[in-house]
Order: C-alpha cells, then sequence, then structure tokens
C-alpha cells in the first residue's frame, strides 16, 4: 500500500553555478523558486495501478523520484508498505563501464537485494532480459533498449511491493514493451502496488484502476482512467487553441454536461441517433450490421472550414476507430450563423458483442498535422453503441472482425505456391 499526503517540493533555480556562489557570498538572492510539487494526496491500495498523466514539467518525474527515496520532499508524509523499486530514468544506479552481470549485483544492491538473493534471481534476471552474450560486455556498448531490458528485470525481479514505472518503459522494441507490460500485470495480481507514469494514454486506460493529471505540480483531477484521459485531451485543445473565442472546459446545459467535454459556445449540440440501414432508430446493432451514426447541431456563427469528427471506443477508453473530414480529404460547406445542419456516418460494425462509446467533435481550418486553428466542441463518450452477437456470424478472437478467407493444401513437389 501507498499513502501520500500533503507532498510539497520547492526547488531553486539559477542561471549559472556563479550565483548559486554569489548567493552564499552576498546574501542576496541569485534563484528563482520554482513549486515541482504542491500539496499532492493520494492512496493505492495493494494490487492496485495507478495512471499519472501531465505535460512536460507537471511533476511526474519529481513524484516518482520522491516515493522512491532519491529526492526528499519539503513537507508532507510517505507510507509505502516494503520495498520500493522502480524503471526511472534511463541508465539510474548503472556504471556503464561495468558488465551488464556485474551491474546486476551492483544495482540490485543499491535497491536493497541482498548477496545471496542476486546469486539466486541472476539467472532469471538474465533469462527475463533476453540479453545473451551480451550480459558479459560492458553498458556502454549497450543501445538504450538493452539497457531498458536490464533495469527493467533487474527491478521487477527485486520482490518489491511497489513498483514504480517512468517514460523509460517506452524505449526499445515493442516485443519486450508487451513483455513487460504483461508483467506488470502479473504483478499487480499478485497484490504489488504501482505507479505508472506515461504519455501514452491508451496504455494508462488500460492498465490503471485510476489514474491522476498533474499540472504545473498540483492535481487537477483524479478518478477513473478514461475520464482522465480525455480531461488531458481537452485541455491540450484549449491550449493549442488559435481561435478568437476562448475554449471552456464543460458543455452549456444538461445531460452533456461534462467537465471533459470543450466547447467555444458557438455550436449550439442538438441531438444524437443510431440508425440501422434503412434509417430506423436503433438502441442495438449486430456485429457486421450496417449503421448511421447522426447527430445535429446549429451554428452561432459563420464557421469558414468546418470539420467533422468521430471516435469508437470501448468501454475502457481504448479507441477501436476514428476518423475526420479533414483526414478523409472530406471538404465541408462553411456554416452559416443561425442556420441547423445534419452529419451522418455511415459504417459497418465488425465488432465484437459489448458496448461501445462514440464522442463527436467539430473543429475549424486543419492543417497538415491534424491539428485546427480551433477546437469548437467536443463531445466525450455522448451515446453508446450496443453490439450483440450476429449469430450467422463465426466466432473470432479480439475486438474486431477482418473477415479471414484461409486456403489449404497439400504441398507435391515440396515447392510453396507462389502468390
Amino acid at each position: 500500500m501507498i499513502k501520500v499526503e500533503g507532498l510539497s517540493k520547492e526547488f531553486k533555480l539559477y542561471r549559472s553555478p556563479a550565483d548559486r556562489l554569489k548567493e552564499i557570498l552576498f546574501r542576496k538572492q541569485y534563484h528563482k523558486d520554482f513549486v515541482a510539487l504542491e500539496n499532492i494526496s493520494f492512496e493505492i491500495a495493494p494490487g492496485q495501478i495507478l495512471g499519472i498523466i501531465g505535460q512536460n514539467g507537471a511533476g511526474k518525474s519529481t513524484l516518482l523520484k520522491i516515493l522512491s527515496g532519491i529526492v526528499i520532499p519539503d513537507s508532507g508524509s510517505i507510507q509505502i508498505d516494503g520495498k520500493v523499486t522502480g524503471l526511472l530514468e534511463l541508465g539510474t544506479g548503472f556504471n556503464a563501464e561495468m558488465t551488464g552481470l556485474e551491474n546486476i549485483y551492483m544495482n540490485g544492491t543499491l535497491i536493497g537485494m541482498t548477496r545471496d538473493e542476486i546469486d539466486r534471481k541472476k539467472q532469471m534476471i538474465i533469462d527475463f532480459s533476453e540479453l545473451g552474450e551480451f550480459i558479459h560486455e560492458p553498458i556502454k556498448t549497450y543501445s538504450s533498449g538493452m539497457t531498458m531490458r536490464l533495469a527493467f528485470s533487474i527491478a521487477i525481479h527485486a520482490d518489491p511491493t511497489c513498483f514504480l514505472v517512468d517514460e523509460a518503459l517506452s524505449v526499445g522494441d515493442a516485443y519486450f514493451q508487451q513483455k513487460c507490460m504483461r508483467k506488470i500485470q502479473e504483478f499487480g495480481a499478485g497484490g504489488g502496488s504501482i505507479v505508472f507514469v506515461s504519455h501514452d494514454t491508451n496504455a494508462v486506460m488500460t492498465l490503471c484502476d485510476n489514474a491522476i493529471l498533474l499540472d504545473h505540480g498540483k492535481v487537477i483531477s483524479y478518478g477513473i482512467p478514461r475520464n482522465i484521459v480525455d480531461l488531458y485531451i481537452s485541455r491540450i485543445c484549449i491550449q493549442s487553441h488559435k481561435g478568437e473565442k476562448p475554449v471552456t472546459l464543460g458543455d452549456t446545459t444538461g445531460p452533456l454536461n461534462n467537465h471533459m467535454n470543450i466547447s467555444t459556445k458557438e455550436i449550439e449540440f442538438c441531438s444524437i441517433r443510431i440508425l440501422d440501414s434503412s434509417k430506423n432508430v436503433i438502441t442495438h446493432a449486430h456485429s457486421d450490421d450496417e449503421i448511421i451514426v447522426s447527430f445535429s447541431f446549429r451554428s452561432l456563427r459563420h464557421i469558414e472550414d468546418p470539420t467533422f469528427g468521430i471516435l469508437i471506443r470501448n468501454r475502457y477508453g481504448v479507441s477501436i476507430f476514428g476518423t475526420n473530414t479533414h483526414l478523409l480529404n472530406q471538404k465541408s460547406d462553411s456554416l452559416l450563423p443561425g442556420k441547423m445542419y445534419q452529419v451522418s456516418y455511415q459504417f459497418k460494425v465488425p465488432l465484437q458483442p459489448d458496448d461501445y462509446l462514440i464522442t463527436v467533435a467539430i473543429d475549424n481550418k486543419g492543417n497538415a498535422t491534424n491539428y485546427f486553428d480551433e477546437y469548437l466542441l467536443r463531445l466525450n463518450d455522448i451515446t453508446t453503441l450496443k453490439v450483440g452477437r450476429n449469430e450467422k456470424q463465426p466466432l473470432y478472437d479480439g475486438i474486431t472482425n477482418l473477415n479471414p478467407t484461409i486456403d489449404f493444401k497439400e504441398i507435391n513437389n515440396g515447392v510453396p505456391e507462389e502468390y
């Protein structure tokens, strides 16, 4: 278990090393105070994973360093039952001149393992890292991915009760990242507490039980990962908005009032419906059915180059499919003030039976990087698409049905057929 109460940390920033000396000699302030963390509190129960997201400089790495004991907080308390290990800045605790094997002993000792414990687990650490003969080579010859493999393997085999994961896990190949993710889930299922810091919002929604959004050292929001990620994305949209009207969080009235939505109050959203191919309103669809998602709105100003987007996510918030008219190179007519409009998306749903959440957005003036000058409206999870099983369709594993065909034949001459 981890319990953090009222954690704060402030740093003194100097423009040069000489300013630090001048401050001592002349007793005059030559530094600028920087508040990295301010009154942070949270609790993680055994077996739970807490995700922490936020933009660069939000205080995520400082928080992990305090939890790991590298940095001492100015105020607040931390209660951690047992040993803490983790994967923070890549290469921390390694000696570049020593071999991987020698670093297992040195790094293992630094995180609290005994010599006998390292002897017992040495081969497991080497096998999990899959470094092979490279384990006898100096760390300075390793790539960043190889260094991450060794660091993660040592940390996870130290039998911690709390495991800290920073962006270092994003280094390396996809195969080993998946292996690490499975190990983290296994660790959590065994009762370990995990703090997971990442810019990969899908990973946060998939892995974590709860999440925190940090901004300039403060907790902005705490709760269900999908909601926290939506709030994070909405705040990024607000910061990058270039339009004349300011973007605000939360829609105007009624059931759409949601602190994760964004609006410039220049679009009056009216309704959204899900229809079958005959344009009848439906509450359920079946796998592989063709459906129409249609929403209507009123424009309250002239919008020169509108873009209409849709996003479909599963119950965990992981994106299944998303697109918009800008990506599809489908230019729309400008919107006129006071006029009503309707946007309809028609597509098949080759999806496993489940509930899927639909997000819609209206933006203005897209560019080559798929950013917009004006983010006018984003309504997260505005309606639910319920997909049931089509009895005529064969069973399959995963999220979507790729409808494969399979050809099986005997090879008579020992040479496979060329395609």
